[in-house]
């Protein structure tokens, strides 16, 4: 399981990343490998807002569909619009070319309340038993 250092992780398994005053948001490499080949992601449109915890979007694979959680609350200001003809981007890069949303965050302090990599680490091997 890859991590990336400078994330923060939702016990849902989405990631949010500080990119200057904006917040880039998508799926842990450990989410992509448990749903397997994701063939379609649904996201938001652009001004759209939520709270922590409310469901932005979806993802479907050839195993599951599973439904994505604002790691934070905030407003989309960007969608990752490659996603729709390329929806392997979240497979092959999860951290990079995979991203799902950028949002402006209502609340930047909700980011420590995010796990650190280490944390989520440890999290993750919890759940799996």
């Amino acid at each position: 399981m890859k991590l990336d250092p400078n994330a923060r992780y939702s016990r849902t398994h989405e990631w949010a990343r500080w990119d200057g005053e904006e917040i880039v948001c998508g799926i842990s490499d450990h989410a992509q490998e448990t749903l397997s080949d994701i063939v379609y992601v649904e996201l938001p449109e652009v001004g759209d807002s939520f709270a922590r915890g409310d469901v932005f979007g979806s993802v479907e694979s050839v195993k599951a569909a599973s439904d994505l959680y604002m790691p934070m609350g905030g407003e989309i200001i960007a969608v990752n619009e490659d996603l729709q003809s390329t929806p392997e981007l979240v497979n092959q890069d999860p951290y990079g070319a995979g991203w799902m949303i950028r949002f402006r965050p209502s609340n930047p302090a909700e980011f420590n309340d995010l796990l650190d990599a280490q944390a989520y680490e440890a999290f993750v091997a919890e759940e799996k038993g």
